[in-house]
């Protein structure tokens, strides 16, 4: 199926306007058939096109045409899906071109208004992830004139990308993180079309643009096969919380010496890859923008992960674009330049980091941002290192830590000069940072507070796109389902994407419009069009986790009510329980030290029952359809054989069946975001036979039962009560399937890992799941 939510419905006047503008305003078929086909260059050879393919089962077009045949409906849908590339759709149909319409999910109109019909197939999808009309012009149907052209309400590939402008300046920012006295200048750097227009812009905030320090990174990774320890009993003071650190001194601002009208910096290539939505903007009249901030290559200050200084240094690129700071043609001269491009509306974008800064941004409520597009992107740091008092790893990354991250993205590094000027600051400044992070304690702290852009959601005033997968464990779904929540009664508009992959984009998903539907967005934010955006586009798009290509449109994500299962022996039922249940959380040191390096494997024996180290529990098998929807809430009453103890839980889909993959994959197709212009692959969710499917997870200190920023006492055997909340999913349960709970001790790729001979045993007269279902009616 091609779902295409970024379609919009015109007016006869308008639709004969825009095919008027894109060359398409013939009443007669063969005259606009010949015109879509755009390789073939002459008579003779689009003949030979012609000739290829076929009218009906029995008839080539050639011969169709040449005839002077009536163009039915099944003639023009027949011709319509060869010309979209599925051919072998068509084929497979007995070439009914109607039935292959409505199998694709793409729109089907009578042809007795020969150009509606000709308007809504240049709207629909080709096989190969464009729109017709966007496919056509990658094919170099339009001159690349660099003037914008809208067609139903998006920007089409109309500006020349062979002929971009590339520029770097320098943003005098309002931090000195470096401390010597001056505000940190940031490189930016600026990609955008050869034009006299006034063009919207395209921010990305991304440490990671100037280079990597892998080497450097991996040095710096914390060993996690380190024993839990127990903790004072504390709690923070509540008069540290909710404070900004104040400024030592005031930095000085640059004299201006001048003004240039151009950069003095130019660069051929980008310093990091660039960001393929970004690339497909490129090509219909925006501006792209790059910075790495602060404690970054060419740029002044000291790198430290999330923090309000980074925040701000990012705050201050925009505020430049939008016209309202100081940048410089280099780091010296102090010669000033402005944006004189830039229409002053901003977008910010990207995934992960990125993602995260442009959530962080949106929270100043800087003036000119006009909306973020952020995929998993981060909202709380303290929820990206620590759960709940515990040291936590992103899925994938056991021992990274905020320090961590700052080492890899220091790439100040890379300059020999500049980094034999600042090793000994940087080797200072990131000794604290590891203090600060206290990685024994894994509290909620002062630290983390100013690292938690949920405080400041209330000073968001723009329009949010949010974008995240169900399976990221790297960036786990409770970072925007919290944002989400944070953002449901203010009065912004706001549309999030749920998709069943990891931590990926989906911009170049074959089955949604994406690219579309922020062409779409984009125009009505940063161009000021009325193009109903706000309506037009769903408020939930949820990947649908049974089915090959199914996305579906939610009022909402959260179901506000849970129904209760009670933990019993291994089963999950509604009736109350008794009894005790054990687990220790102990291997021998050849299987822990086999798990250690191959964590996949612990979690699939972990699910599969083939350890001793945890219980499992399933609910009965289900007769019909459910939906988990929101977050699972465990209540355990357990208790630890010392005085320390962590549990952790998984909820997991047990049943024979076919399950769509974590990673998308490639089609074997490639997508030119302009025309013969950065090229990407066409990606698309594939299913695998299975015997179960993770749902969700999470862990929780047994002494922060109360608050992840109080420390409880423990006792040894003494039973303690835990609520504490999995991650958010919203998931499908199907007929002839279970849900599962296990309940364990250490996760071998999230938590610390201390092989520590505790034994935990379950009451289970007082543990059950509540979880939001909502039932298939």
């Amino acid at each position: 199926m091609i779902n295409q939510y970024g379609r919009i419905a015109v007016d006869s006047a308008t639709e004969l306007e825009e095919l008027r503008a894109v060359g398409f305003n013939s009443e007669d078929f063969e005259t606009l058939l010949r015109r879509a086909l755009t390789n073939y260059k002459t008579y003779e050879a689009q003949n030979d096109w012609l000739r290829e393919h076929v009218a009906t089962d029995e008839q080539n077009i050639f011969l169709f045409l040449e005839t002077k045949q009536p163009l039915t409906q099944a003639v023009f849908y027949c011709i319509a899906a060869q010309l979209l590339g599925f051919t072998e759709a068509l084929a497979g149909n007995g070439y009914n071109g109607v039935a292959t319409f409505r199998q694709l999910g793409l729109p089907i109109a009578t042809v007795n208004n020969l150009r509606h019909a000709w308007y809504e197939l240049l709207n629909s999808h080709t096989n190969n992830g464009l729109l017709f009309i966007d496919e056509l012009a990658s094919q170099g149907y339009f001159e690349s004139n660099n003037h914008r052209l809208l067609f139903n309400g998006k920007s089409l590939p109309t500006y020349n990308t062979n002929d971009l402008i590339r520029e770097s300046v320098w943003v005098e920012t309002s931090v000195d993180t470096d401390n010597d006295g001056r505000f940190d200048l940031v490189q930016v750097d600026i990609i955008r079309p050869n034009t006299n227009e006034k063009l919207p812009v395209l921010f990305t905030a991304s440490p990671y643009y100037q280079g990597l320090n892998e080497k450097e990174n991996d040095a710096k990774v914390h060993d996690v096969n380190v024993p839990l320890t127990r903790k004072d009993t504390h709690q923070s003071a509540l008069s540290n919380l909710n404070q900004m650190e104040e400024t030592v001194a005031k930095p000085l601002a640059r004299q201006i010496n001048g003004y240039a009208e151009e950069a003095s910096v130019i660069f051929t290539q980008e310093a990091g890859k660039p960001v393929d939505l970004n690339q497909y903007f490129l090509s219909r009249g925006y501006a792209v923008v790059y910075a790495a901030g602060i404690g970054t290559r060419h740029s002044d200050g000291m790198q430290d992960t999330g923090s309000p200084e980074q925040v701000e240094s990012m705050k201050n690129v925009v505020e430049w674009l939008a016209g309202n700071r100081v940048a410089f043609t280099d780091r010296t001269s102090n010669i000033a330049i402005v944006a004189n491009w830039s229409n002053h509306n901003i977008a910010m974008t990207g995934r992960s980091y990125l993602g995260t800064l442009a959530t962080a941004v949106a929270t100043t409520g800087v003036s000119g941002l006009k909306t973020v597009i952020s995929e998993a992107a981060i909202s709380n740091w303290y929820q990206y290192y620590r759960d709940n008092g515990l040291v936590v790893a992103p899925g994938g990354f056991p021992g990274e830590d905020m320090d961590v991250l700052a080492e890899l993205v220091y790439s100040r590094i890379k300059d020999p000069a500049d980094w034999l000027k600042t090793k000994k600051q940087w080797d200072d400044f990131q000794a604290n940072t590891e203090k600060f992070t206290d990685r024994v304690n894994g509290n909620y702290d002062y630290y983390w507070d100013t690292r938690n852009y949920l405080n400041q959601v209330k000073n968001i005033k723009v329009d949010m796109i949010m974008v995240h997968g169900l399976n990221d464990w790297n960036v786990k779904p409770r970072q925007v389902y919290q944002l989400w929540s944070a953002l449901r009664d203010l009065p912004n508009v706001k549309k999030i994407y749920l998709h069943q992959g990891q931590h990926i984009y989906i911009n170049n998903n074959r089955s949604l419009d994406f690219s579309d539907q922020m062409n779409l967005w984009l125009t009505e934010k940063l161009l000021d069009k009325d193009v109903k955006a706000n309506e037009i586009l769903p408020t939930v798009t949820w990947q649908d986790n049974t089915t090959e290509d199914a996305w579906h449109v939610l009022d909402e994500w959260g179901a506000s009510k849970k129904g209760k299962y009670y933990i019993g022996n291994n089963v999950l039922t509604t009736n109350q329980n008794s009894g005790e249940l054990n687990f220790k959380d102990w291997l021998p040191e050849n299987q822990f030290a086999y798990y250690c390096e191959h964590f996949d494997k612990w979690r699939d024996d972990t699910i599969t029952g083939k350890l001793p180290t945890n219980q499992i529990f399933k609910s009965e098998i289900y007769t019909s359809e459910r939906t988990v929807d929101g977050e699972i809430l465990l209540n355990l009453r357990v208790k630890s054989s010392q005085n320390i103890g962590l549990i952790s839980a998984m909820v997991v889909d047990y049943g024979n069946d076919t399950y769509l993959k974590e990673t998308p994959t490639n089609q074997g197709v490639v997508i030119d975001r302009g025309v013969n212009f950065s090229p990407t692959d066409l990606m698309s969710f594939e299913s695998e036979k299975s015997a179960y499917k993770m749902i969700t997870i999470g862990h929780i200190n047994l002494q922060n039962r109360t608050s992840p920023r109080q420390n409880d006492d423990l006792w040894p055997n003494q039973y303690v009560d835990l609520h504490f909340e999995l991650q958010p999913t919203y998931y499908k349960m199907r007929p002839g399937h279970q849900l599962g709970l296990i309940i364990y001790a250490t996760d071998f790729e999230m938590t610390i890992r201390g092989n520590q001979s505790i034994a935990y045993t379950i009451d289970l007269s007082k543990s059950s799941l509540d979880v939001p279902f909502t039932c298939k009616k």
